[in-house]
């Protein structure tokens, strides 16, 4: 057997193993992630969550964005153990509780989580996730911030009253 022959089959074989590992999901969530395990059923109740944290206007709401996989993939990479634990604790009871066909229910629970602490651990992590990923969105770095090359313009002619 030739050896780029040899070499150019495990290739095509190392390839088509990758795209067979992908497309069998086994209903889990949708990205990859290493610490947390969240079903497909979950990633659905986080975005609907974004989706009432930043509703859909004249703007993209919080799942068109896909907010709910950046705040999982943030928590999964970047929050300590703990956090991880207080987060999944946390959605859980808060999953148990909810039911989010209602969003005006929704809203009023969300906003009386101040004695459960395990939920409002939950919810703060979610929340200042989800705010950081829209805000470094490419929705609002294109359409809202307003991008100066120079920070101001030069005015040499100004007069000072003192």
């Amino acid at each position: 057997m030739n050896r780029r022959t040899a070499i150019k089959q495990l290739f095509i074989v190392a390839g088509g193993l990758t795209i067979l590992s992908s497309c069998l999901n086994d209903g889990g969530a949708s990205i990859v992630l290493n610490k947390l395990k969240i079903s497909a059923a979950d990633e659905q109740f986080l975005g609907d969550l974004a989706d009432i944290l930043i509703p859909k206007t004249d703007t993209p709401g919080g799942k068109d964005l896909n907010l709910h996989l950046f705040v999982m993939k943030m928590v999964d990479d970047c929050e300590s153990p703990e956090n991880q634990q207080k987060f999944v604790g946390g959605f859980n009871k808060l999953r148990k509780q909810l039911n989010l066909t209602d969003s005006e229910a929704t809203k009023t629970a969300l906003l009386n989580l101040k004695d459960q602490t395990d939920e409002k651990a939950f919810f703060d992590i979610f929340k200042s996730r989800a705010i950081q990923g829209y805000m470094n969105s490419e929705y609002v770095m294109k359409n809202k911030v307003v991008y100066k090359l120079i920070p101001g313009p030069y005015n040499g002619a100004v007069n000072i009253k003192g």
